[in-house]
């Protein structure tokens, strides 16, 4: 391995603007792979060919020095990526229809589709929800996020393969107000869900902590120091090895849901992150695997459905409930259960 020069890093800081630094030691592992594949599946939204530009550039040190692509990696190495900022392309508006469910002069509440991504990040620059609100509305927040990124009305975000109610902000002051009902846990938010098994109470509570997975820095995983997550459920119905389940996030975490019922062996039918597009449910006998095959062709996602939203209105000072029916491909999953039940 050769060291980094002065002269390479202030090349580099002089080109780039460092976004934020990752720090992995690399685990206990029996097989010693190569650097750009263990980073790949190490950093989220990451590809083989963007960790193998960021070692090149110089951007990748394990222990302290440069390394090849090629580099095998070997237990207790510390790894430091540097992930530089991208320039990110002007905003564009585009006509995409939108289910909107309300509409005043501060604020929408829109139905998102499974399929469209909230806001543009991370090769996502087109086709999603901002993008659409952009061509709608001649006006929208304009409020900083984390590392000064704006993205315009979006006080709250949902994962892009999970359908269901959204509130939009269109100026600043309301945006603010939104925002603290959120951080204060002030908003009723209410998901279904199609998941594996059958529950031993009809009702409980999920609480944990949750954190980045070691493994997959895509994951999410239940983690002692994590931050806390509390999910309330409650049994809507039941069918042979699936059931129907209603949910309240009391805190918002990233796939929060999905990760608190895939970790009490219940994941969210159809997820292909936590395991849900395997079958996690005992006594399937090959006439029932065919039947599960069929249903997994009819839910091509996780089966999540952000279905009601409530909130205070931020001019009115007067609560709004809002409530969605399911999307067709959660319908028509249903409807087949029912037939086989």
């Amino acid at each position: 391995m050769m060291p980094a020069t002065k002269n390479e890093v202030v090349e580099i800081s002089g080109k780039l603007k460092i976004l934020k630094e990752i720090e992995i030691i690399v685990p206990n592992v029996e097989k010693r792979e190569r650097i750009d594949k263990f980073l790949t599946n190490q950093i989220e939204n990451s590809s083989r060919s963007k960790i193998e530009k960021l070692i090149e550039s110089g951007l990748v040190l394990v222990n302290g020095q440069t390394v090849k692509p090629s580099h095998r990696i070997s237990p207790g190495e510390k790894i430091v990526v540097k992930i530089p900022k991208e320039p990110r392309p002007e905003l564009t508006p585009e006509l995409i229809p939108l289910d909107i469910v309300y509409e005043d002069d501060y604020l929408l509440v829109v139905n998102k589709p499974a399929g469209m991504v909230t806001h543009p990040g991370h090769g996502n620059y087109t086709g999603t929800l901002v993008n659409a609100l952009l061509y709608h509305c001649s006006k929208l927040s304009k409020v900083n996020v984390s590392g000064g990124e704006v993205r315009p009305g979006i006080v709250h975000r949902l994962d892009k393969d999970t359908s269901g109610l959204l509130v939009v902000a269109k100026d600043d002051e309301t945006h603010r107000h939104l925002a603290k009902q959120f951080f204060h846990k002030t908003v009723d938010r209410e998901y279904w869900a199609i998941v594996w098994g059958h529950f031993n109470s009809t009702r409980g509570v999920i609480e944990t902590e949750l954190g980045r997975s070691k493994s997959d820095r895509t994951k999410f995983t239940v983690v002692k120091g994590g931050k806390l997550a509390i999910t309330e459920y409650e049994v809507l119905e039941k069918f042979d090895f699936l059931s129907l389940v209603k949910l309240k996030l009391k805190t918002g975490r990233t796939h929060q849901i999905r990760v608190h019922l895939a970790y009490i062996g219940h994941p969210v039918f159809g997820d292909p992150t936590y395991g849900g597009r395997r079958i996690a449910w005992g006594g399937i006998d090959r006439k029932k695997k065919l039947f599960v095959d069929e249903l997994l062709k009819i839910m091509q996602r996780q089966a999540l459905h952000a279905k009601t939203l409530g909130f205070i209105h931020p001019a009115r000072n007067e609560f709004m409930k809002f409530d969605s029916e399911l999307p067709e491909d959660m319908k028509k999953l249903l409807e087949v259960l029912k037939k086989g039940n």
